[in-house]
């Protein structure tokens, strides 16, 4: 491969005598293990514990970062992107490798999904990254998310989060299943995945589909207009200003 495509996201440094991969997309929809474990009680029930009985997929993803030069991923919040009539929306990260604060675990910011939709724009377009000093949030206060592999993070659509370069030598790989309540739905303006009625329910995962959005007061940005670089999260962040984390080289 030469460049990134539906199913895989290159790292910069990628070269075909030199393959780096820095995400799997949709790995549900590649591997038959992680569609079964998505829609197991393992995954589920702590879901259903914490925001209901009906639950749809918002999306899937296999972040990749590897040792030794594993992208960072800017601070943001996944409600810049994709914000829906409710917040009942949450990411599962399973953890396929042992997270330690020397391979790039994920930090949250505790208490920020109580906050606002904080500001990811620059120079006029969305850069889906968060300058935290201007945002009034202190890196000081970040919590990372570690445990053994095997173990399971839950992490809200609103709270603020982002994880710095693997530079060690340990790979640090976490399946994301992203889900929401049933309804939970799609606001115009985001980039929350809009295909009609009967893709939207193809994607329940247990519970009961509905008709009525459950809207409650949330704070929105519209995630508009484009940067230049189009694609998953790192290159939507290349148009960001001040950066917290090392690139790779």
């Amino acid at each position: 491969m030469t460049a990134s495509d539906d199913k895989i996201d290159l790292e910069d440094s990628h070269a075909p005598d030199d393959p780096r991969i820095r995400r799997v997309k949709l790995p549900h929809t590649q591997s038959q293990v992680i569609g079964d474990l998505m829609r197991s009680d393992h995954i589920l029930a702590p879901l259903r514990d914490l925001i209901g009985p009906n639950l749809r997929l918002q999306t899937t993803k296999l972040n990749m970062k590897s040792a030794g030069y594993g992208a960072a991923v800017e601070w943001h919040q996944d409600w810049a992107f994709y914000p829906y009539t409710n917040d009942d929306v949450l990411a599962v990260g399973l953890i396929i490798d042992d997270i330690s604060a020397e391979n790039g675990p994920l930090m949250v910011i505790p208490g920020s999904h109580k906050g606002p939709a904080y500001n990811h724009h620059h120079n006029g377009v969305f850069a889906g990254a968060m300058d935290l000093q201007a945002e009034g949030l202190d890196i000081a206060d970040a919590v990372p998310l570690q445990g053994p592999a095997g173990s399971i993070s839950i992490h809200h659509v609103r709270i603020a989060h982002g994880s710095a370069l693997n530079t060690s030598t340990k790979d640090r790989r976490i399946i994301f299943y992203e889900m929401m309540a049933a309804d939970a739905f799609p606001i115009v303006g985001g980039r929350g995945k809009w295909e009609g009625l009967e893709e939207f329910d193809s994607r329940m995962l247990c519970g009961e589909t509905t008709l009525e959005p459950r809207a409650v007061p949330c704070p929105v940005r519209i995630a508009y207009p484009e940067a230049a670089n189009q694609g998953s999260i790192y290159e939507v962040q290349k148009a960001m200003g001040k950066r917290s984390f090392a690139v790779a080289d």
